[in-house]
C-alpha cells in the first residue's frame, strides 16, 4: 500500500443528506419590506420592480462582482479521497479476563434507545472536545491537530486507489468492496470461491436478524434471541457499544452502508446506535468497558464516513478518535485498560488502525501519537522485529500478529528482514481454532501474497466455511470449531463477525505491497 501522503487541503465534503428544499410559490401575495411596488412596460410585458433607486445600484454591482468572480477564480483543485485499508482489531490476549480491580474505570450505564435520526448536527463545525467527567480524568483532546503522515518511515510507492480504477474527488473506493465486480475480482485473484462469498451472505443475514430494537447489538444471545442461539458472553453484555461496532464491521468489509446495499435500514440504526452513545460521551463511548470498544468505534465511525461521506459523521467519527489519542499512556505510547495506563500489544493494535482509519477519512490524527505508539512498538519487539510481547519484549502468536500488522501500516517494506522472519513463523504455524490469532494472521500473510498466502488461505478459508451452523435459528453464524482462544468467553457474536471478516479479506484489504501488479491486472 502506498504511503498515507497529507493533503495541504481537504477534499470538499458531501452536503449531508436531508430532503430537498421545498419549491417556493411563483407568486408571492406578501408585501416585501413592504415597498411600493410600480408596474412598467418593457417591451410590451407588464414587469414588477422596485421603486427605490439604491436596488437597482445594488443589482449593478453584485452582477459586477459575480463577472469579475468567474474571470479571475480557478477551479479548485479535486485531490483523491485516501483508501481505506484498516479493519477492526480484535480482542486482546486476555479479553476473557476481568479488569483488574484498580483499574481506573467510568461507571457503566444503559444506552439510551437511538433515534430514528442520526444524532450528528447537519453542518460539521470544528469539533471542540472536552470528554466528560469521570473518574479516569482524561484531558480533552485538542480540538485542531496538525495533520501529518501517518508513517515515520517510507511505506511502499503507488496508490491503491489507482488499482480498483476509483474516480478522483469520488467516495467508495475504499479496498475492492465499493461494487460487486470489483469483490468479484478481488475473490477470484486472492484465493476466495462461491462458497465463502456464500458464507459471508450468511453470516450478514445472522447479524441483521439478531440486531435488537434499539439498533444495536449485545454478546449475550438471551438478549438478542431469547437465548434461541446458545454461547452468548455473559462477562461482556453490558458492553452494547464494543458488540455494535463488531457486528456492523462485516457489514462495512462487504461494502454495504445506510445507503448502499441490502441493509440500509440495519447498518443505519446500528451506526446511529453507536454515534449516540459516542456523542453522549463527548468522545468516549457510554457503557464501554475498556479501550478496547473505543477503538472498535472509532474504526467503525471512521470507516463508515469515508465510504459514506455522510457529514453527519464526521463529528463522531473525530470525538472518537480525539479520545483515542488523549488516553494514550503518555510515558510508553502505548494504550491499555483504561486511559493512560501502561499498554498492551492487542489494545495498542486496536488503537491504532482506528488512528488509521481516521486518518484516511481525512479525519485530524496527531502525527505524534504515531510516534509514541511506534516507540511502544520497539519496546516490546524482539528478534528484530519479527516478534512481539504483550506488555513486554516476547514472542507470543497473537500479539506478534498484531505487531506485524501495525509495523506493516506504520511503514515497514516487505524486505524488512524482521518482517519477512515474523511473517514466514506465522505461516509456519497455520490457521487455528483462535481466531483473535486467525484474523491478524490472515490480514499479515495476506499483505505479502505468494506461496505463503496461497497455503494459508486454502486452510482458513476451508476451515471457516466448514464450520460455519448451516441450519436452524443459528445458520449463518459461527462457535463450535473456531471457539478457542478468546471466542470461549466472548461468544457466538464474536467469533461470527471475526469469522466473517476474515472471509472478506480479499476485498477488505487489498494487499499492500501488490498495487503495482494489481494495477497492471487491472488495465489488461
Amino acid at each position: 500500500m502506498a504511503q498515507a501522503v497529507s493533503p495541504a487541503t481537504k477534499p470538499p465534503s458531501n452536503p449531508p443528506l436531508q430532503p430537498p428544499p421545498k419549491q417556493q410559490a411563483a407568486n408571492n401575495d406578501q408585501p416585501v419590506d413592504d415597498q411600493p411596488v410600480e408596474e412598467i412596460v418593457v417591451g410590451g410585458s407588464v414587469a414588477s420592480r422596485f421603486v427605490p433607486p439604491f436596488a437597482i445600484s445594488m443589482l449593478v454591482h453584485i452582477v459586477a462582482l459575480l463577472v469579475l468572480a468567474l474571470i479571475v477564480t480557478a477551479p479548485p483543485k479535486v485531490e483523491p479521497p485516501r483508501l481505506i485499508t484498516s479493519s477492526s482489531e480484535l480482542d486482546s490476549e486476555d479479553i476473557g479476563e476481568d479488569v483488574p480491580e484498580d483499574t481506573p474505570q467510568d461507571e457503566v450505564t444503559e444506552p439510551t434507545t437511538a433515534t430514528n435520526d442520526v444524532v450528528l448536527p447537519e453542518t460539521i463545525v470544528s469539533v471542540d472536545v472536552q470528554v466528560a467527567p469521570a473518574t479516569d480524568a482524561v484531558e480533552a483532546a485538542a480540538a485542531e491537530v496538525e495533520f501529518s503522515d501517518f508513517s515515520t518511515e517510507t511505506a511502499p510507492t503507488g496508490t491503491l486507489l489507482e488499482s480498483v480504477g476509483a474516480t478522483a474527488g469520488q467516495p467508495g473506493g475504499i479496498g475492492a468492496r465499493s461494487s460487486a465486480a470489483s469483490r468479484k475480482q478481488a475473490v477470484a485473484r486472492g484465493g476466495g470461491n462461491e462458497q465463502s462469498e456464500t458464507a459471508v451472505e450468511a453470516a450478514l443475514k445472522w447479524l441483521a436478524l439478531h440486531q435488537m430494537a434499539d439498533g444495536g447489538w449485545s454478546f449475550d444471545m438471551n438478549a438478542c434471541c431469547g437465548g434461541q442461539c446458545t454461547h452468548g458472553s455473559g462477562s461482556l453484555k453490558a458492553d452494547r457499544g464494543g458488540a455494535t461496532a463488531l457486528a456492523l464491521l462485516p457489514f462495512l468489509g462487504r461494502g454495504y452502508t445506510h445507503t448502499t446495499g441490502p441493509y440500509k435500514e440495519q447498518v443505519f440504526k446500528g451506526i446511529n446506535f453507536l454515534a449516540s452513545l459516542v456523542v453522549e460521551g463527548n468522545g468516549r463511548m457510554n457503557g464501554s468497558r475498556t479501550m478496547y470498544s473505543q477503538g472498535l468505534a472509532g474504526i467503525c465511525l471512521s470507516e463508515c464516513f469515508a465510504m459514506t461521506q455522510d457529514n453527519r459523521l464526521q463529528g463522531p467519527a473525530q470525538l472518537s478518535l480525539n479520545y483515542i489519542m488523549a488516553a494514550q499512556d503518555p510515558v510508553g505510547g502505548g494504550w491499555r485498560y483504561g486511559p493512560k495506563q501502561p499498554g498492551d500489544t492487542s489494545v495498542v493494535g486496536w488503537q491504532l488502525m482506528a488512528l488509521k482509519s481516521g486518518h484516511m477519512a481525512y479525519l485530524d490524527v496527531d502525527g505524534n501519537v504515531i510516534k509514541k505508539a511506534v516507540q511502544f512498538l520497539d519496546s516490546v519487539e524482539t528478534d528484530s522485529g519479527a516478534a512481539y510481547g504483550y506488555v513486554g519484549p516476547g514472542n507470543g502468536p497473537g500479539t506478534t500478529a498484531v505487531g506485524l500488522l501495525c509495523r506493516m501500516y506504520l511503514g515497514w517494506k516487505k524486505d524488512h528482514p524482521g518482517l519477512d522472519r515474523g511473517v514466514t513463523r506465522l505461516a509456519k504455524m497455520g490457521p487455528s481454532k483462535d481466531l483473535y490469532f486467525d484474523y491478524y494472521a490472515t490480514q499479515v500473510i495476506h499483505h505479502v501474497e505468494g506461496e505463503r498466502w496461497v497455503a494459508w488461505n486454502a486452510k482458513m478459508r476451508d476451515m471457516l466455511v466448514n464450520s460455519q451452523v448451516k441450519s436452524g435459528h443459528s445458520a449463518g453464524s459461527w462457535y463450535d470449531g473456531v471457539e478457542g482462544g478468546h471466542g470461549a468467553s466472548a461468544g457466538r457474536l464474536y467469533c461470527t463477525a471475526l469469522a466473517t471478516m476474515i472471509l472478506e479479506v480479499y476485498y477488505r484489504h487489498l494487499p499492500i505491497y501488490g498495487a503495482q501488479s494489481i494495477d497492471e491486472e487491472f488495465k489488461e
